[in-house]
């Protein structure tokens, strides 16, 4: 296989990715707390990635957007919050 087509091969890849998980939407920090009052028990789902430094990454979901924020810091989220700690969130592109 060559260059082109394995760029080409990967490119098919990445956009089936996106349009397998619908539309993402990357915001601040103080955005995502932003959404997150907006919700009486919402969920979120956390990793910690320690690579070249630590950064969080959050991920919720608000009236059929997904929400996305990366931080050097922790949130301070609600008690209300339902926390699902995951290995890794990928997002495509």
């Amino acid at each position: 296989m060559s260059a082109a087509s394995s760029a080409a091969a990967g490119g098919a890849a990445i956009a089936q990715a996106i349009k397998a998980s619908g539309a993402i939407v990357h915001v601040h920090p103080q955005g995502l707390l932003e959404i997150l009052r907006r919700q009486d028990r919402p969920l979120v789902v956390v990793s910690v990635s320690r690579f070249l430094g630590v950064t969080f990454r959050y991920l919720t979901s608000y009236k059929g957007l997904a929400f996305y924020a990366k931080s050097r810091e922790p949130l301070p989220l609600s008690p209300l919050c339902e926390v699902i700690e995951a290995k890794q969130i990928w997002i495509p592109g």
